[in-house]
Formats: C-alpha cells, sequence, structure tokens
C-alpha cells in the first residue's frame, strides 16, 4: 500500500486517459474526484476501479462552458473530500481535424470557451484551496504546440492558452507553495484517437502514418500519460519542479 497522497481532482477523469490517470493515483495513494460531462456510467466505473485499491472516490458533473460551473465543483469537493491537493485538467472537447482556414470562427470560439476558458475558471475556482495545501496543478495539452501538426488547430491553439495559463500559476503561485506543471500529449491509443476512429474521421492508414512520424515508431499508451502526470502530482518526487512540460509523444517534437 502506497502512503496517503490527499484527494486529487481529475477533470475528464471519466475519458480514455483521464479514467487511466484517476486509477493509477488510486494506485499510488490518492483519493480521487472524477469530473464528466455526459458519461456518468463511465465515471461510476471509474469510481469502482479507484474505491477497489481501496482509496475514496466521487464523481461530479461538470461543464466548463457554464460560469458558476467550477466554484460549484470546487465546493463539493472540498465537502466531500475536506481538502483539495491536486487538480488535473484532462478535459477538452472532441477535436475535429480541419484546417485553419476552413474553420468555421464560432467553432473555434465554443472550442476556446470550453477549453482554454474552461481551464482558467477551473483554476481560478480552484486557487484558494491548493494554497491552503501547497498543491499542484497538472495541465494535460498537446504536443503538437511544440511541432505543429496540420489540420490541429481545434487542439493546439486552445491548448496553447492552456499552457500560458498553467505557467502564469507556476510564476505567481509558487510563493505560496502551489506548483504547475503540464503534460504534452502525442499520439495516445485512447481518448481522442479512439472516438475520431469511431466517427471515421481518422482510419488505420492515418495512425500508421502518424506512429511513423514518431522516433519510436508507434503510439502511446495511456499509461504512458498517467505515470507522467503522477509523478507531477506527488510532491515527494516534484516538490522542486513547477512551470515545465514533459512531452509524452514518442519524440514527435523532437
Amino acid at each position: 500500500m502506497s502512503a496517503a497522497k490527499g484527494t486529487a481532482l481529475v477533470v475528464g477523469g471519466s475519458g480514455g486517459i483521464g479514467a487511466v490517470i484517476c486509477t493509477t493515483l488510486a494506485r499510488d495513494g490518492w483519493d480521487v474526484a472524477i469530473t464528466y460531462n455526459s458519461g456518468h456510467d463511465r465515471a461510476a466505473r471509474v469510481a469502482t476501479s479507484v474505491r477497489a485499491s481501496g482509496q475514496d472516490a466521487s464523481i461530479h458533473q461538470l461543464d466548463l462552458a457554464q460560469p458558476d460551473a467550477a466554484p460549484a465543483l470546487i465546493a463539493a469537493v472540498l465537502e466531500t473530500h475536506g481538502a483539495l491537493d491536486t487538480v488535473i485538467y484532462a478535459a477538452g472537447p472532441l477535436v475535429q481535424l480541419v484546417h485553419l482556414s476552413r474553420t468555421d470562427p464560432a467553432l473555434m470560439e465554443g472550442h476556446l470557451i470550453q477549453d482554454a476558458l474552461g481551464f482558467f475558471r477551473l483554476i481560478h475556482a480552484a486557487l484558494p484551496a491548493l494554497r491552503d495545501t501547497k498543491g499542484s496543478v497538472v495541465a494535460c495539452h498537446s504536443a503538437a504546440q511544440y511541432r505543429y501538426a496540420p489540420a490541429d488547430g481545434l487542439s493546439v491553439v486552445p491548448k496553447a492558452a492552456v499552457t500560458a495559463t498553467m505557467l502564469g500559476i507556476a510564476k505567481e503561485e509558487g510563493r505560496f507553495g502551489v506548483r504547475a506543471n503540464g503534460v504534452g500529449i502525442g499520439l495516445i491509443e485512447a481518448g481522442q484517437h479512439e472516438a475520431l476512429s469511431a466517427s471515421g474521421a481518422i482510419d488505420a492508414a492515418y495512425l500508421e502514418a502518424a506512429a511513423k512520424a514518431t522516433p519510436l515508431r508507434r503510439a502511446g499508451r495511456p499509461e504512458d500519460i498517467a505515470e507522467a502526470v503522477a509523478f507531477f502530482a506527488d510532491s515527494a518526487k516534484s516538490g522542486f519542479v513547477t512551470g515545465q512540460t514533459i512531452s509524452v509523444d514518442g519524440g514527435y517534437s523532437v
């Protein structure tokens, strides 16, 4: 059994990558608050897995496009768990692959509201609780920020704002003992890629070509992301690390 770490809030914890983050944190001794947008049953299954590791779990519906959603979430987590030690952002809308010249500005606006502004709302609401615990923020964003992928603007542009907010928190909140770091997500066999494959937006040939574009010549696993998140969340391992990003992308950004 791992020593108790505290409470981690995983926004997007019902997703393909988020679910593995939750179970990895539970393995390491974290209680986990799990959010979902529409996938209540998926979130409930993740909570069951967390409890099977001997940790407490709670599930919370969340739509960060709603201005009052983040404060209500933080209040509910504090009421349920008593404290908040780390916030992990592993959420975001499903991204269509479309060149910027063909992207409807209204579509980009929706992604910015849900992802960029949503992350800001979340962290703004969580900061008082994180100051109390000298906690941490871990933002999952896109490795394509560092080597742009054509037609990926709906992901890269909002996630660049997520990264900028993360860096601002690291710079400004360190005086309160709060750390903020990021995990740059590359080609992973879960989450967005599964949904895009199911919708027919990408196929096996696309995934094979994308894998060959990485030095490791393969896609990653959600466990690869989860282990990087767990490292940043654990102050015993990364207590003097803030404002940094690990790109878990098979070397794509090199």
